[in-house]
């Protein structure tokens, strides 16, 4: 599928280079036999309510040029994540960027949290995505983390932040979409996973060697200690930010959706990776997209052990350029596998070292042997204050629960 996006692209820009070559009459046939193309490929591609709008050509006119926002796929399940992370960015980040809330249909979310949810800022959309691609091949309703790539690729937005309903950011966005030099360079920004269970997954590696063998590798791999040294997952997928206006990422995008699509996720991506994750830089890889990593692996939020050598929590931290928190994983809760209510400030922070896994999700993890730092005053300030405001939601959220229930 890779290579035939890549003559996808040749196809597309060829197009373009020829605007003053043909008649209007010539250049729309031409256009119609790309659009055709596409969505023979990718069936997604047509919108099940407006048949006129159902080409890649409408998907690519449908971003706003210049626009820039941030996407949160949420359904009932992760809905008060989703509060919390936006009290996160929009009441103590400061953050202006328009937000677009993805959902499958009325009952991933229905209109009585969605109403909740508009209600907590302005400049707040729902977007059903089941409205935007045809759900034929694709079940989002019931495809759990599929909804993601799918989120990204209807978005209004020309250039879009992707996060996690349970992301928490330590900076706000913008900076991202404005200061960080590899973003600005490829248009594709992606997160490392934890350097875990190294030499466990061949079949994985196997297989993505395989399905690699007739391409130059990528700057980005070729530097990965996952590919390179026989690591288990490459891509934490929590916060994926994309320039949708580039012609290589769009389509690195589009065959990130075809992997979440029901019979691929299901017969490959979801058992060859867990869940969506590897689909970001594997569709980016074999379309031949340039993309950037942050420049560490997973490091680790938490709190100092006894005798100062490891940092230990639940959750997963990554950094900007300037190796600054810059966001992490898993919500404002210490574990909210454990306790749903137990807040906490970490305190610590550890990068480069080396991975102490916990048994299960419920189980503490640890990392030694790594550069240790001490959480700032500003960093913790932000924590302190996205927990209170979310203290405060929950009560409301409480609130409003009760009456659904009743």
């Amino acid at each position: 599928m890779g290579k035939r996006l890549q003559v996808l692209q040749g196809w597309i820009e060829a197009s373009q280079g020829l605007t003053h070559q043909v008649t209007p009459e010539q250049a729309t046939t031409l256009l119609d036999h790309i659009d055709n193309t596409a969505l023979a490929l990718f069936p997604f591609l047509r919108n099940p309510t407006k048949s006129f709008e159902s080409s890649l050509s409408h998907i690519r006119d449908s971003f706003t040029p210049g626009s820039k926002g941030i996407v949160i796929p949420t359904g009932q399940k992760t809905f008060r994540y989703a509060c919390h992370l936006i009290s996160n960015l929009r009441e103590v980040l400061g953050s202006k960027l328009p937000i677009e809330i993805v959902y499958a249909g009325d009952s991933d979310l229905p209109s009585s949290y969605r109403d909740f949810i508009s209600g907590l800022g302005s400049d707040i959309a729902m977007v059903d995505v089941l409205q935007v691609f045809n759900d034929t091949t694709l079940d989002l309703q019931h495809g759990g983390w599929a909804i993601k790539t799918f989120a990204a690729l209807g978005s209004r937005y020309e250039q879009v932040l992707m996060l996690d309903a349970d992301a928490i950011l330590l900076q706000a966005p913008e900076t991202i979409f404005d200061r960080h030099k590899g973003y600005q360079s490829t248009g594709a920004l992606l997160f490392h996973d934890r350097l875990l269970w190294q030499g466990e997954f061949k079949e994985r590696h196997k297989w993505w060697e395989q399905q690699l063998e007739h391409y130059t590798l990528s700057e980005a791999l070729v530097k990965s200690r996952v590919y390179n040294e026989g690591y288990a997952e490459e891509c934490d997928s929590g916060l994926v930010v994309l320039d949708k206006s580039r012609l290589p990422v769009l389509l690195g995008l589009i065959h990130a959706c075809w992997q979440n699509t029901k019979v691929v996720r299901n017969a490959w991506t979801y058992i060859m990776g867990y869940g969506d994750k590897e689909s970001w830089w594997f569709g980016l890889e074999l379309s031949g997209a340039e993309y950037t990593f942050e420049d560490h692996y997973g490091g680790m939020v938490g709190y100092m052990n006894a005798d100062k050598t490891k940092t230990c929590s639940f959750t997963i931290a990554h950094f900007d350029e300037h190796d600054s928190l810059l966001w992490y994983n898993g919500s404002l809760l210490k574990n909210k596998l454990i306790n749903a209510t137990e807040f906490n400030v970490p305190t610590h922070y550890m990068l480069d070292g080396v991975w102490e896994k916990g048994a299960t999700k419920k189980d503490m993890s640890c990392m030694k042997e790594g550069k240790l730092k001490e959480t700032s005053k500003e960093e913790r300030d932000i924590l302190r204050n996205s927990i209170e405001k979310a203290k405060d939601l929950d009560t409301r959220i409480e609130r409003f629960t009760t009456l659904e229930v009743n």
